[in-house]
């Protein structure tokens, strides 16, 4: 990319991403035009200082309608904003060259990239695998959806150091380079009400490979013919991790971690719990060793790993009952893995705002699971009501008890009595009756605290 000194440049989304783009774009002098479709700002500290710093602001519905006035040599978009939104296809025709925060990122830092990207798994993985680099005495930084934002690193990143970036979709979809070594999880249909269908999503995903050289290297899921695929379209080394069978790289087998022939420990003293952590284990254990790490420094990290907040976090114990909560789970399928990681009696919380998704699976496992009460709340619980009932499910079902968290923690504990699990894993996105999947895990949280 060419120098962006008096450049016009346009930053789509005043965002975490979006700020970050306009603090950097600022050291680089750029003249910057902030689009978002917010009408009001003014309540952000943000928006008056970089008003004051000479950022132009359109706000509102219509402000990307003046985006292709031909006028802006760069196009900067939040991962927010669809490349393939008209108005930035427009743009593109005229001559606006779009790019990202990512793309920046992969084009001037000087250090080496881990990417992790799949369907559910990523945070995990990503920060498992910057926590064995540290623990080996490497200098990381983790950034992406978790850590921090990509831009403000650039000044301190080292050629000697890792940089681990968990990368969605909506990041991928214009990479135009790809890590030194990709992680790909496994990948199934999500963010519908954003890409087009299911093969956009996985076009977009599979960016994290194409770029790829000869001398990068690839971590796939043997187990997910999805992301096994992306080995056609890379030209890095490929290696694999399974929950399954025994493969070039690393594998859970007889209730044992194993890199390469190497036995590292048994599943069982992980604190993360389920099986599909082992998916998350394994991929992070090799993307480590190929990075240089120890396998001292791999042993002593991923068992004293507990996880991250909001992911199967475990919260309390009150009268033999356990409090877990999984409101990070936002599709059928990571409910499905996280209802799989309990043998006792389970009372579920479930239900939100709909992402597209089918529960027919859901409904399917729930009839093989322990789960014996489904409390379903928001706009999808008559979706998965009517999918569980179809299954077969015996259990008692509740409909929408309440619009409060307290009430229906309340209900969940009585239901759990003597000895089980009440478990939070919603299978839905968070935005009915609360702001985000952070604030409806922290109310949970909370009200499970106060019984």
């Amino acid at each position: 990319m060419e120098k962006l000194n008096s450049q016009k440049v346009a930053v789509l989304g005043f965002g975490l991403e979006g700020k970050d783009l306009c603090r950097f774009l600022l050291s680089q002098k750029a003249k910057i035009t902030v689009f978002d479709q917010k009408q009001d700002l003014s309540a952000d500290q943000d928006y008056q200082d970089f008003k004051n710093q000479g950022i132009e602001f359109r706000l509102g519905e219509s402000s990307l309608d003046s985006l292709a006035d031909g006028s802006f040599v760069f196009i900067f978009r939040s991962p927010g904003f669809s490349p393939l939104r008209a108005e930035i296809k427009k743009a593109k025709e005229k001559g606006s060259q779009i790019s990202s925060a990512i793309n920046l990122f992969f084009e001037r830092c000087l250090g080496k990239i881990i990417g992790v990207t799949g369907t559910k798994g990523k945070g995990t993985t990503a920060t498992l695998i910057s926590e064995i680099l540290k623990k080996d005495g490497k200098r990381v930084f983790l950034a992406g959806n978790v850590g921090q934002p990509v831009l403000s690193l650039l000044g301190q990143i080292k050629a000697d150091d890792w940089v681990v970036l968990e990368l969605s979709s909506f990041q991928l979809m214009d990479l135009e380079k790809s890590p030194h070594i990709a992680v790909v999880l496994f990948i199934t249909s999500e963010h519908l009400n954003y890409h087009q269908d299911t093969q956009e999503y996985i076009q977009a995903k599979s960016n994290i490979v194409t770029h790829q050289n000869k001398n990068n290297l690839t971590v796939l899921n043997a187990d997910n013919s999805t992301s096994s695929s992306f080995a056609n379209l890379t030209k890095g080394q490929v290696y694999h991790f399974s929950r399954q069978k025994k493969v070039n790289g690393s594998y859970a087998k007889d209730q044992k971690i194993y890199l390469f022939d190497q036995e590292i420990g048994s599943t069982e003293k992980l604190q993360l719990l389920g099986e599909h952590n082992w998916d998350n284990v394994c991929a992070a254990v090799l993307a480590a060793h190929l990075a240089g790490a120890s396998l001292k420094s791999i042993q002593k990290t991923i068992f004293d790993f507990k996880g991250l907040e909001h992911r199967l976090e475990p919260v309390r114990e009150l009268e033999g009952v356990s409090f877990y909560n999984d409101s990070f789970s936002t599709t059928p399928e990571t409910t499905i893995a996280a209802v799989k990681s309990f043998k006792k009696p389970i009372i579920l919380i479930a239900g939100g705002s709909d992402k597209g998704s089918d529960y027919k699976q859901l409904g399917e496992e729930m009839v093989k699971s322990t789960a014996k009460v489904l409390i379903l709340i928001g706009q999808m619980a008559d979706q998965i009501n009517k999918a569980v009932l179809a299954a077969g499910f015996q259990g008692e079902v509740i409909l929408r008890p309440s619009e409060k968290m307290a009430e229906i923690v309340k209900l969940a504990f009585e239901k759990a009595k003597p000895e089980g699990i009440v478990l939070l894993s919603p299978a839905c996105a968070a935005f009915d009756l609360f702001a985000n999947y952070k604030d409806r895990g922290e109310q949970f949280k909370k009200n499970v605290q106060e019984l």
